[in-house]
């Protein structure tokens, strides 16, 4: 890893090309992980994860690059990018499982494709309180065929009331679903 973070750093502080100088550090940091763990199979973005911060890591490289090249801070940045790279994917490979134990679990279970479109804004994390009238306007239909859909999942247990009730009544994935 001290490697990878060593190569990306010197790479980019030469500087040798016009254009393209950071996509190919990246590259060549990301040979050294695979090259360290023996696998060139990757379940995170190193890349992805420096876009996210790339100024801490714009400010960090300035830094770095000038005075006496004391590279500690730049490292200890990287592996702490890294870091938060492998924590993201866990999360993103977390929400990929659940979404297909949930769809394992209910191959059996009759859905219109409303009702689909619905669990799958659900499962990928619907922001806020769900209720009959949002998922109207989401599918475009009426708050009757709305609530009948929501009706319909609610008798098969795969969501449950939340909120306090009449129009206050908001929905959300049963926790068993």
């Amino acid at each position: 890893m001290l490697k990878a973070g060593l190569a990306h750093f010197w790479f980019v502080t030469i500087h040798p090309f016009d254009y393209g100088n950071g996509s190919i550090a990246r590259a060549i940091a990301d040979l050294q992980l695979a090259r360290a763990d023996g696998s060139g199979q990757r379940c995170y973005s190193l890349s992805a994860q420096i876009q996210a911060e790339r100024q801490a890591y714009y400010d960090l490289l300035e830094t770095s690059q000038r005075g006496f090249l004391d590279v500690t801070p730049w490292l200890t940045w990287f592996l702490k990018c890294l870091g938060r790279a492998l924590h993201a994917a866990q999360h993103t490979l977390g929400q990929v499982l659940a979404k297909a134990r949930f769809w394992e679990r209910h191959q059996p279970t009759p859905f219109s494709e409303r009702q689909r479109q619905l669990l799958t804004r659900l499962l990928d994390g619907f922001e806020g309180k769900f209720t009959t009238a949002k998922w109207a306007r989401m599918a475009h239909c009426s708050q009757d065929t709305a609530g009948r859909d929501i009706a319909d999942l609610l008798a098969k247990g795969v969501l449950v009331h939340e909120g306090a009730g009449g129009r206050s009544t908001s929905y959300r994935l049963a926790a068993e679903a």
